[in-house]
């Protein structure tokens, strides 16, 4: 009989709880690297660069994200310094993040809305973040963690997978996991838990074929969808 999906102190896989899975992870993502957003929040406490290397970041690997931030950065770390560079030179510096044309327009057009109806700064409010044109719900959740140490649950490709796989929630796009976690996940874990599942998701447990062989987290998971594994 399949199980229901699980509340917050019931079992995963039968044998602990989130709990359980949480400290664990927290253990296991230290021999990895820190996801590049991470980085910059961590470096400059700036929610501006922190804003700016999420929007470089979508479906960029890390490495590329984090050598495009440096040489933006090293240019214009501030909405009007972003607004006044010409558009094929901010092309350049971020060059080859993903759709890197179409993100230096982007960058520009938030530069410019910070300027003119936020006096520069960015908003500290999801909602409001989410009115910026091309900021979604994964990059304004980033913001309000990473930027401002609000409370906020990032949910992207790699925390909607290892949430179903688990068997914690049972979802079908990135935006109902974020919905069912808001109502489920214990808020001590909100704004961890995209950095602990983006890491493992990133190194171990892959999208195909994980390393459930070396899982120290495989006896909670209900591996739902797993077909093959190494």
């Amino acid at each position: 009989m399949k199980r229901g999906p699980l509340g917050p102190d019931a079992a995963l896989g039968g044998r602990g709880s989130i709990h359980d899975v949480v400290r664990i992870l927290k253990r296991e993502i230290k021999r990895w690297k820190v996801p590049v957003v991470g980085v910059v929040a961590q470096r400059t406490r700036d929610p501006f660069q922190v804003l700016v290397s999420t929007l470089l970041s979508l479906r960029t690997k890390d490495e590329t994200t984090e050598r495009a931030s440096t040489r933006l950065f090293a240019v214009a770390r501030t909405p009007r310094a972003m607004t006044g560079m010409r558009l094929h030179r901010l092309e350049r510096l971020i060059y080859p993040v993903c759709f890197y044309r179409n993100k230096a327009r982007t960058l520009k057009s938030v530069s410019r809305s910070l300027l003119d109806e936020h006096g520069g700064r960015v908003p500290d409010d999801l909602d409001e973040l989410l009115k910026l044109k091309g900021v979604g719900r994964k990059t304004a959740n980033l913001v309000v963690t990473l930027g401002f140490g609000k409370p906020g649950i990032c949910v992207d490709t790699h925390v909607h997978r290892i949430m179903n796989r688990l068997g914690y929630v049972r979802t079908r796009t990135p935006d109902e996991t974020e919905a069912v976690l808001r109502g489920k996940l214990p808020r001590a874990y909100w704004n961890v838990i995209n950095d602990l599942l983006v890491t493992y998701g990133q190194n171990l447990c892959r999208p195909v074929s994980p390393w459930c062989s070396r899982c120290a987290i495989r006896r909670f998971c209900d591996r739902v969808g797993v077909v093959v594994s190494r």
